[in-house]
């Protein structure tokens, strides 16, 4: 029996009462109500339809068809515990190792990314016996509290942490070339911004401490979708194997072929390159609850001989396995790689041309369709625009069109949309974007930028107003 479909006041209230305050919701001041979608398009309760630009999650699109028959198929034949034999499982971790490099061949099915990243910690402390962990600046790889204590984008909100954790973790600069320590005029940023990772681990050794692992995204989302330099992960691999430690590649955020040129973004640093341990969540399930760990024989090995069994009770199941396969054959069958290359590439073009027109554009950055678009005050000082991306993607909600900020001052406007997204849809985006910036600017020549900043949760009706 279906539920009753509530009018949106009647939901946002329920919610507000019943489910937790911290449990955020996109566009707070006027949250978008979706009640179906496909492929890259969300709908309201009124028919409304928005080009979602966000959702990486759903990789080859909303309700993708071929999705949804595999899990149904699967689901009205078995979904049984895991521990029970099934083929799904074995099928699955063979097609994922064909992707792989073939030392990374040993797979753990779990349900989250932050189940993942909690699962690789464990097995790169059981493997090294060492317990402290390097990570980059504003870095996140999950919820959890022992990935919360590994995340500077969550751990810095938490007052005190520091004073009972039981291990050391240390933060290297992130490798932002656009407006870190290293730009894109030093002659070898990739190798600058390695030895810093360098030096954390001779300052951690002077003090007795051991490493047991560098946890790095393989392109940092929340660090503002930022693209790391050339012959930057070999060289910190180098450094921190001679330490005693494991290179842990996180690609919740990236893998599935969203750079499009490679199946992974680690393989973004060479052919050659591979971790010691791959953690993947997000697209594998197409919004169905499906991640994993990959290692080592060596690493899985020594997780083995410490005696106690790993169970997970719904990772890899029979159901979210055929979900799994499912995506990987529609990837195949819709070449969305290839898609990600074309549609990305067209889309940086079109963002780069803008920012010949716009000075709040500082810089456009991404491969395939993993992209940034970070707004400045000013090109050489490089101070944020947080409000004016704010605004930016306040005013393309109304446009239909859903957006959202990253980076450590909520600047940068990320792309990260289902993989069936098209040059059309990157198109109208940039036209949308250009108009609003347009509007901005027009207003700001005019003095009523500050009448917008002061009552910013407004903004975009009053640019609305303006262009009236």
């Amino acid at each position: 029996m279906s539920q009753e479909m509530f009018q949106k006041e009647r939901t946002l209230k329920m919610r507000e009462r019943l489910i937790g305050q911290s449990c955020r919701l996109f566009f707070p001041q006027d949250p978008v109500k979706i009640v179906r979608a496909r492929g890259q398009y969300l709908y309201d309760e009124n028919g409304t339809q928005y080009l979602d630009c966000i959702s990486n999650v759903h990789h080859v699109g909303h309700c993708h068809p071929l999705v949804t028959q595999a899990a149904s198929a699967q689901m009205e034949l078995l979904n049984a515990n895991a521990r029970f034999l099934h083929d799904n499982i074995v099928h699955y971790a063979e097609r994922l190792a064909a992707t792989l490099p073939k030392k990374l061949c040993i797979f753990y099915f779990v349900n989250s990314g932050s189940e993942a990243n909690d699962l690789a910690l464990r097995l790169a402390r059981q493997y090294t016996r060492n317990e402290d962990v390097i990570v980059l600046d504003h870095a996140y790889h999950g919820h959890l509290t022992s990935l919360i204590d590994i995340s500077p984008y969550k751990f810095r909100k938490l007052e005190g942490q520091k004073e009972w954790r039981c291990f050391v973790f240390m933060q290297a600069p992130l490798p932002d070339t656009y407006r870190g320590l290293y730009r894109r005029d030093h002659p070898n940023p990739g190798q600058a911004y390695a030895d810093t990772v360098k030096d954390l681990i001779d300052e951690a050794q002077r003090k007795g401490r051991k490493i047991s692992s560098f946890f790095v995204e393989s392109l940092p989302s929340v660090g503002g979708q930022v693209i790391l330099p050339s012959g930057y992960f070999p060289k910190v691999a180098e450094y921190v194997r001679a330490a005693g430690g494991v290179f842990v590649a996180d690609e919740v955020q990236t893998g599935f072929g969203r750079v499009g040129s490679h199946f992974w973004a680690f393989q973004l640093q060479g052919e050659d390159f591979c971790p010691d341990i791959v953690t993947m969540g997000k697209p594998m399930g197409n919004g169905h609850p499906l991640s994993c760990v990959v290692t080592t024989e060596e690493i899985a090995g020594a997780f083995t001989a410490n005696g106690v069994e790993y169970f997970n009770t719904f990772g890899g199941n029979p159901v979210s396995c055929a979900i799994g396969l499912a995506v990987l054959d529609v990837m195949e069958k819709e070449d969305l790689r290839g898609n990600a290359v074309r549609v990305g590439n067209h889309l940086k073009e079109l963002l780069k041309q803008l920012q010949a027109k716009h000075p709040i554009i500082g810089d456009v950055r991404g491969v395939g369709l993993f992209v940034g678009l970070e707004l400045v005050k000013d090109r050489v000082t490089l101070t944020p625009a947080t409000e004016e991306a704010a605004l930016l993607v306040g005013r393309l909600k109304m446009k239909h069109i859903c957006l959202s900020t990253d980076g450590p001052w909520n600047s940068v406007i990320k792309f990260k949309p289902p993989m069936c997204f098209s040059l059309e849809d990157a198109e109208r985006v940039s036209a949308e974007i250009s108009h609003v910036l347009r509007v901005y600017e027009q207003m700001n020549n005019s003095g009523l930028t500050q009448t917008v900043s002061a009552c910013l949760p407004l903004a975009p009706s009053l640019i609305s107003s303006y262009e009236g």
